[in-house]
């Protein structure tokens, strides 16, 4: 890989060189790289571009790392990658993709990742999305995630967009049976005339199923966020959703909650806050030294922290 690449990788995956363990790193539409384990498989699909993930049970303390890179401009890609959790397991995914685009073309990846987790099993998936470039060709990313936990499962999402992403449309879904437990965090940062919506669908359909998703958010300049969040409770549970935003300049932020309880048992909270930066919050920090800059940088790295 050149340093471009290298860099993307770094960006979205955290990786300074080949991980240990299972992995799957694909480059400009191609495979660059792949290795598995004794207790994880991967597969490449045959009738569509993408791979499978076989996750033996009772497989703990592995990781799987599936990055995705695009260093050429204009390349656009659709990919849709299963990852098949066995039972009684607990793992961590760490997926992502970055793109570099310093030609006139739109580069554009779009990525589909349904997860089928076992039951018993937990899985920590961590995703984050790059963008890079010169500003004459957009990028984009439309990430869709699909989750269906089984029996007691628990999954855990971290997924983050803070830079260089000119357009994307993140959706996630999942079912949930009993006693399962999908938790969300996204921290998203929008600024020119960028584009981000993101729209959740959960349907709690097991009895003692809980969701909690929270989005945390920085709208900078003109540009344009969507919040949806729906969470369907079918039998006993608990869901709450919550999107906290940073209004700056002449963004633009739209929240829009919609809860639906099915079951006389269903506790369901949607919570919303959309504002600028507290004025004595700047204040503060410029007391110290700061410039008004630097102190709003501060209070953003840390809202999204």
């Amino acid at each position: 890989m050149d340093a471009i690449q290298k860099n993307l990788l770094e960006q979205v995956a955290g990786l300074h060189e080949i991980p240990e363990g299972a992995y799957n790193i694909r480059s400009d539409g191609q495979l660059a790289g792949r290795n598995t384990t004794a207790n994880i498989d991967i597969i490449s699909k045959q009738d569509k571009s993408g791979i499978d993930i076989y996750i033996k049970p009772g497989t703990t303390n592995e990781s799987v790392h599936i990055p995705v890179i695009l260093s050429q401009s204009g390349l656009q890609e659709l990919v849709y990658n299963d990852f098949h959790v066995g039972e009684n397991c607990d793992v961590t995914i760490i997926a992502g993709c970055g793109i570099h685009n310093c030609g006139t073309d739109t580069s554009k990846h779009d990525g589909v990742h349904t997860f089928y987790v076992g039951k018993n099993s937990k899985v920590r998936y961590i995703e984050r999305h790059y963008g890079e470039g010169d500003g004459r060709g957009e990028n984009i990313m439309n990430p869709q995630t699909v989750v269906h936990l089984e029996e007691n499962a628990y999954m855990e999402m971290e997924t983050t967009q803070i830079k260089g992403i000119d357009s994307t449309n993140r959706i996630t879904r999942g079912d949930l049976k009993d006693g399962a437990t999908l938790e969300v965090r996204e921290k998203i940062m929008t600024h020119g005339k960028q584009y981000a919506k993101t729209d959740f669908h959960v349907e709690l359909n097991g009895k003692d199923s809980s969701t909690n998703i929270v989005s945390r958010s920085v709208a900078k300049g003109e540009s344009h966020q969507v919040f949806l969040a729906k969470i369907s409770g079918n039998n006993k549970c608990a869901g709450h959703s919550e999107c906290d935003a940073i209004i700056m300049e002449n963004a633009h932020v739209d929240a829009t909650p919609e809860l639906s309880a099915n079951n006389i048992d269903a506790s369901l909270i949607h919570e919303a806050a959309i504002g600028k930066i507290a004025g004595d919050q700047l204040i503060k920090l410029m007391t110290l030294g700061l410039t008004e800059a630097e102190a709003e940088e501060q209070i953003i790295n840390g809202f999204l922290k």
